[in-house]
């Protein structure tokens, strides 16, 4: 019998240089492995990863070739897509044999921004890119939006996956939702309203879990690889992160319907069956 397919989502991984701490603290870099090495051992094994924004800190070229080689254990395809902390050129450069990477069209507002669409076999993956180069925040515009409707147009049937870096609603936490999708919301929410086969939009950013209904689906945060975003709710909750444990999330296709599993990374001893 053939396996479902099984996409990996791992996010904001922020690799600094080799031998660097992230904030004087976080070894970005072991916590990746961590996660890269309880990737390899899911069963049954992924059908593919995707990195969902801030694939590194500094968008610095000696930063991706990092992460290239963070990455290489993997067994299967790797999907990458651009946070607020990326920058495209270097990213490309470093990952040019990625071939979905490259600009969509010569039209100077889309060829800047990495959207793509892949099939997982059954289940259809759409990155849309949502950066604002040289900004925190994030955005759509009307030609991003086009390209999103048209893409999902071409596989009307097939259970689609929408991921993007900035989610398109606020969370109660301030600080990141000021910095979070400040323009375009209300269209990308027509536009998925359109497509019923969008079980969900997936996204970064956050270093949290956290799941809000929009634009007729489900869009949901998945936690970092690394160090989390501390929950404060308050409407003056003080802005840091905390050493809550690093996961990723597996999303899998059950009776045409994605399913989403939330993991904690890491080697946590081999499982003990229930008597």
């Amino acid at each position: 019998m053939t396996s479902p397919p099984h996409l990996v989502q791992m996010s904001d991984a922020h690799i600094v240089h080799p031998g660097q701490l992230l904030s004087g603290g976080v070894d970005t870099a072991a916590h990746l492995r961590r996660a890269v090495d309880s990737v390899d051992k899911l069963m049954p094994a992924a059908t593919a990863v995707l990195l969902s924004g801030d694939l590194v800190d500094a968008g610095s070229p000696v930063e991706y070739r990092h992460l290239r080689d963070l990455l290489a254990p993997l067994r299967c395809p790797v999907y990458l897509m651009p946070g607020n902390h990326d920058a495209v050129p270097a990213l490309r450069e470093a990952f040019a044999d990625h071939g979905y990477l490259r600009p969509v069209s010569d039209d100077p507002l889309l060829a800047p921004h990495v959207l793509y669409a892949v099939d997982l076999g059954g289940l259809r993956l759409v990155a849309l890119d949502t950066v604002v180069a040289g900004q925190s925040h994030g955005s759509v515009c009307e030609a991003r939006l086009a390209w999103l409707d048209a893409t999902l147009a071409a596989a009307p049937e097939v259970p689609t996956l929408v991921a993007m870096h900035h989610p398109p609603f606020d969370t109660g936490i301030g600080h990141m939702d000021a910095i979070g999708l400040r323009a375009g919301r209300e269209g990308l929410a027509q536009v998925l309203r359109r497509h019923a086969q969008v079980e969900r939009v997936i996204c970064g950013h956050l270093h949290r879990t956290i799941v809000r209904r929009f634009g007729g689906t489900v869009a949901m945060t998945v936690p970092s690889t690394a160090h989390q975003i501390h929950l404060d709710l308050r409407p003056d909750g003080i802005p840091g992160f905390i050493h809550e444990p690093p996961g990723y999330a597996v999303h899998t296709l059950r009776e045409g319907a994605v399913v989403s599993h939330l993991a904690a990374s890491g080697d946590h001893g081999p499982p003990t069956r229930f008597y």
